[in-house]
C-alpha cells in the first residue's frame, strides 16, 4: 500500500523553508534589539530589515537575479549580516569568499563559482585590482567602507555600499521559491588540488538553524537564551560563522560584530557591549587569553563553543581560570557545519573540575536530526563502547549534497549513502562522540594507532606549554614516530627543556591514558606553530618545520 499524502486546501499556504522566514520572530518580538559594528554602526532589527531590502534593490539594479552568484569579501561586519539575508532571499547565491586564501586561490573560487557581482571591503582593494583582469564573470564591484567614502580604484566600481543603499528603496517583495534552491556556497581547501566548493539550500540552512536552537537548552553549562549578547569569533566567510548569525537573528539576540580580529578590540567589545556567547577555534581563544588586556578583565559571563580542531584540556582549564565557560563543537565545511556539541548532562554537574573538563573536551553529543555512525574499513558499524574506533560517517538534512561541479569527488564523499568525514573516532556508552584524529594525521607506530590529538592535549596540560602540534614522521623500525612542536607561555621560555616535557608523559602512561608508543621522540620548542587561513594547525607547513629541524 502506498503512503497516504495529506490533503491540501487549495488556498493553504505551503510555507517553504526559506531564509526570509527567519526574520519573522525578531521583527515581531524583539524589533528594538541592537545590531552593533564596533564603534562604527548601531541600529535595531527594524533597520536591519530595511537595509536588507535596500541591498536587494541595489543588487537588482545591477542586474542580479535568481540563480546569480554574489561574492563577498569582508571582515565580520553588519554589512556581512545584511548579505547573509538579502542575497539568498532574492533567490541569488551568496558566495562567502575566504579572504585568507592565496590570491590565486581566491581568483579560482570567484571564477569557479561564477560570481556576477562582488562586494569588497576597501581593505582588499589592492588585491582585487590585481585580480580584476582575471575575473571571468564578475560584472559589478561594490566597495564597502566604514566611512561611506570609496577610495580611488584601478577599475570601475559600481559605487560605495552605504551610498548605494541610501539610493535604494526600502521595500523589496522577496518571493517564494523552491526551498531546495541554492542559498550559499564557499570553498574548502585541502593539502592538494584546487579548493572544493560546497553548497547549501534554504531548507538546509533553516533546518540547521532550528536544530541549533533545539540543542541549546540541553546545555547544562549554560543554555542560550533571548537575553544573551552574541559576537562571532569565527570568520563569517567560514561556514556561515558556523551558522550562529542565523540562530542569533532568529532568536532576536543583540548582536555585536567586531570587524577584523584584534585581541584588545575583541575584549573591549566583550566588556562594553556585554557579550555573553560566541564561538571560535582554539587559536583565537589562545590569542585572547594571551593578550595582556585579558588579565584585568572580568570574563566570567562569557561562554564559548570551540571547534575547528580539538579543544585541548589545558586550554579549557586556562579559560576556566578566567571564568570563561568553554565546550567543544564538531563539524566541517561539508556539514554546514554543526553536528555535535559537548553538552554536560545534569548529573555531571556534581563531578570534579577535571572530570567536567574531560566531557567539555569530548567532541560531543549529536544535535537533533544528526545520525552519526563509526564504521570499520568494511563499512560495518563498530560498538559504542568508547574504545572501538573507525571512520565517522554522518547523515543529517543539512549536509552538502556534493562538491560544486566535481561529480567524482562528490561520489567519494557520499560513498554508500553516508557522508564520509575522513575523521577517526569512537562513541561511548553515554552517546558522546570523541574524534581521535584525522585519518591522514593518525600515527601508526609500534603496531598501534596513536592519536596526535591525544598527545597534543597532554602537552597542553603542562603548566609551561601554550600550544602543541604533533605529526608522525617516518621511522625505519617502527613505521612512524610522534614528533611534537610546542610554544611556551611567557615566563617559561628558556626554563623548560625537551627532556622535562617528555618526562611529563610518564604519569599518563602509568595511568593508561596513553600508550608508551605515544611519547614523542622529539619535542621541539618553537616561537610559533604554523596555522591555516582559518586558524587551524597547518600540518603541511609543520612537516616543513620538522624537516628543517631534522
Amino acid at each position: 500500500m502506498a503512503t497516504r499524502l495529506i490533503e491540501r486546501t487549495p488556498t493553504a499556504y505551503e510555507y517553504p523553508l526559506l531564509i526570509k522566514h527567519i526574520l519573522h520572530t525578531p521583527l515581531r518580538c524583539w524589533p528594538q534589539r541592537e545590531i552593533v559594528y564596533r564603534d562604527v554602526k548601531r541600529y535595531d532589527y527594524l533597520t536591519l530589515n530595511k537595509r536588507i531590502g535596500q541591498l536587494a534593490n541595489t543588487l537588482k539594479s545591477l542586474g542580479i537575479g535568481e540563480g546569480d552568484t554574489v561574492g563577498v569579501m569582508d571582515w565580520d561586519t553588519h554589512r556581512y549580516l545584511e548579505c547573509f539575508f538579502a542575497v539568498p532571499m532574492m533567490g541569488a547565491v551568496l558566495h562567502t569568499v575566504n579572504v585568507r586564501l592565496s590570491p590565486e586561490q581566491i581568483l579560482y573560487t570567484l571564477n569557479h563559482a561564477e560570481d556576477k557581482a562582488l562586494l569588497v571591503n576597501a581593505e582588499f582593494l589592492p588585491l582585487v585590482e590585481k585580480l580584476r583582469p582575471g575575473m571571468k564573470t564578475v560584472k559589478s564591484i561594490i566597495v564597502m567602507t566604514d566611512t561611506g567614502t570609496a577610495p580611488q580604484t584601478g577599475f570601475e566600481a559600481a559605487g560605495e555600499y552605504e551610498a548605494l543603499l541610501e539610493k535604494g528603496p526600502e521595500g523589496y517583495d522577496f518571493p517564494d521559491f523552491d526551498e531546495d534552491s541554492m542559498a550559499t556556497t564557499f570553498y574548502t581547501t585541502g593539502t592538494t588540488g584546487d579548493p572544493k566548493g560546497v553548497y547549501f539550500s534554504h531548507r538546509q540552512l533553516v533546518l540547521h538553524t532550528l536544530s541549533l536552537a533545539a540543542s541549546m537548552p540541553l546545555a547544562c553549562q549554560g543554555a542560550l537564551s533571548s537575553s544573551d549578547v552574541y559576537m562571532p569569533l569565527t570568520p563569517m566567510f567560514h561556514v556561515h560563522a558556523w551558522g550562529i548569525p542565523y540562530l542569533a537573528t532568529m532568536l532576536g539576540l543583540k548582536q555585536v560584530y567586531p570587524g577584523r580580529y584584534i585581541p584588545e578590540v575583541l575584549l573591549g567589545l566583550v566588556i562594553k557591549e556585554g557579550v555573553t556567547f560566541s564561538h571560535c577555534v582554539p587559536t583565537i581563544l589562545h590569542m585572547i587569553l594571551a593578550s595582556p588586556a585579558a588579565s584585568a578583565l572580568d570574563l566570567s559571563n562569557l561562554r564559548l563553543i570551540i571547534g575547528g580542531s580539538a579543544l585541548p584540556k589545558g586550554l579549557c582549564k586556562a579559560a576556566g581560570q578566567k571564568g570563561i565557560s568553554t565546550y567543544s563543537g564538531y563539524g566541517m565545511s561539508e556539514t554546514c557545519p554543526v553536528l555535535t556539541l559537548a553538552h554536560i548532562k545534569p548529573y555531571m554537574l556534581e563531578w570534579s573540575e577535571d572530570e567536567q573538563i574531560d566531557v567539555r573536551c569530548r567532541t560531543g553529543l549529536p544535535i537533533p536530526l544528526v545520525d552519526i555512525q563509526i564504521v570499520d574499513l568494511d563499512g560495518g558499524e563498530v560498538p559504542h563502547d568508547g574504545a572501538s574506533v573507525g571512520e565517522i560517517v554522518v547523515r543529517s538534512p543539512w549536509l552538502t549534497q556534493g562538491y560544486l561541479k566535481e561529480p567524482e569527488r562528490s561520489a567519494d564523499l557520499w560513498a554508500g549513502g553516508w557522508l564520509h568525514t575522513a575523521d577517526i573516532g569512537a562513541i561511548d556508552t553515554e552517546g558522546y562522540l570523541k574524534v581521535t584524529d584525522r585519518i591522514k594525521d593518525a600515527i601508526k607506530t609500534g603496531g598501534e594507532w596513536i592519536s596526535s590529538l591525544a598527545i597534543e592535549s597532554i602537552l597542553t596540560m603542562h603548566e609551561a606549554v601554550s600550544e602543541a602540534a604533533v605529526i608522525g614522521v617516518p621511522h625505519e623500525l617502527w613505521g612512524e614516530r610522534p614528533f611534537a612542536l610546542v610554544t611556551l607561555k611567557e615566563g617559561y621560555r628558556g626554563k623548560v627543556s625537551e627532556d622535562e616535557l617528555k618526562a611529563f608523559f610518564s604519569t599518563f602512561v602509568e595511568k593508561g591514558a596513553i600508550s608508551k608508543w605515544g611519547v614523542p621522540d622529539k619535542v621541539a620548542i618553537v616561537e610559533s606553530i604554523p596555522k591555516t587561513s582559518v586558524g587551524k594547525q597547518n600540518k603541511r607547513e609543520i612537516r616543513k618545520v620538522q624537516a628543517g629541524l631534522g
